[in-house]
Parts: structure tokens; C-alpha cells; sequence
């Protein structure tokens, strides 16, 4: 008879457990439970996520007082000791990110346009060539030459037509670029600048 009391006990408990009052209320509990904890931890989610981004995107740094030379990791002089910027070897840590630009100064052309007429024309200019490795310029100046000799045998065969208008000077630029480039491998120049032009 125990074994029959206890039978009818488990019987009653799993009857009472699946009863329908109490099964539809205990679903609807659980329902409550997990539309608030969706209502806390959606919104939650999102701010850290929101956070997260901005944080990646630096848009929290002037709001947690960071520099932009903090922010990349680089302090200034006393992040770095008794470096300054600007000194150190060129590709080091301690090089200046952005070198101020060094300029070399070509001496004055003046060379004979190529004309289909009996006038003569000719082209006067002054150039400077534009860098940022200081260390370019004992480079430079050996190979000065060879890029006077370069740019004189392209000016000779321009004619009037092609320095009209900024699209002729900006061809011209970029064609001087590209042969003192050529020569100056691997340096690279940044820049042919314009200081004079003169053509009569």
C-alpha cells in the first residue's frame, strides 16, 4: 500500500502540473519574463554597441580628451623623450609623420620652342623641385644634370599650343614629374614647381 500512496502522490503532482489553469499561467509568466528582459537588454546591447562604434570611428576622443597624436599612439616630446619631431631617420619611429617639404632650386632654362613659322619662340622657366627627404639632396644634386638634360630635350619639342590654358601647364607638370622621377629612382620627387615662365 505504500508503494500505492506513493504512486498516487507522483500521479496527483503530475496532474496538478499539467492542469490547465495552471500550465497557461506558467507559460504567460515566462512570457512576461522574457518580453522584459528583451525591454533591458535590447537597449542595452545597443548603446554598447553604438558606443563600441564610435569609439573605433573616434568620435568619443575629443570627449575623453585625447589628441589626435594620442589617439594614434604618438605623443609629443615627452612621449618620446629628447626626440623632436622632424628628427630621426627617414621610416623610423621617430621621423615626423608629415616632414615639412625641402625644395631644390633648379638653375633658370631658356630654350627654343618648337615653331612652324620663321619667328623663333622661346621658353624661359624656373623650376623647383619639391621633396621631404632631406637626405635626397646630395642624391639630387649629382643627378641634377641628367634631369636638366631630360626636361631641356622635352621643352625643344613643345610648341606654343601646349603651354596654353592651366591644362597645358598641369601636362607639363605632370610630364616633368614623371622624368624626374624616372631619374631619381627609388627617391621619389613630390613636385615640379612653377616660380617662373616666360614665353616670348
Amino acid at each position: 500500500m505504500a508503494s500505492n500512496a506513493a504512486s498516487q502522490q507522483d500521479l496527483d503532482s503530475l496532474v496538478s502540473g499539467l492542469a490547465p489553469g495552471d500550465g497557461a499561467e506558467g507559460g504567460e509568466g515566462k512570457k512576461k519574463k522574457g518580453r522584459k528582459l528583451l525591454f533591458i537588454l535590447l537597449p542595452v546591447a545597443l548603446l554598447l554597441l553604438g558606443g563600441g562604434g564610435a569609439y573605433v570611428a573616434g568620435l568619443l576622443d575629443p570627449l575623453l580628451g585625447k589628441t589626435e597624436e594620442a589617439a594614434d599612439g604618438h605623443g609629443g616630446e615627452a612621449a618620446h623623450g629628447e626626440v623632436k619631431p622632424g628628427e630621426g631617420k627617414p621610416g623610423e619611429h621617430g621621423a615626423a609623420a608629415a616632414a615639412d617639404p625641402v625644395f631644390y632650386d633648379l638653375p633658370d632654362m631658356l630654350v627654343n620652342l618648337h615653331t612652324t613659322g620663321t619667328r623663333a619662340a622661346y621658353l624661359k622657366i624656373k623650376l623647383a623641385l619639391q621633396y621631404t627627404d632631406p637626405l635626397m639632396t646630395p642624391v639630387l644634386q649629382k643627378v641634377q644634370p641628367r634631369i636638366i638634360d631630360s626636361f631641356q630635350i622635352y621643352l625643344r619639342e613643345l610648341r606654343i599650343e601646349d603651354l596654353e590654358g592651366s591644362a597645358g601647364l598641369m601636362r607639363l607638370k605632370e610630364e616633368l614629374l614623371a622624368r624626374s622621377n624616372q631619374l631619381m629612382a627609388p627617391a621619389r620627387i613630390d613636385d615640379v614647381l612653377f616660380k617662373e615662365m616666360l614665353v616670348q
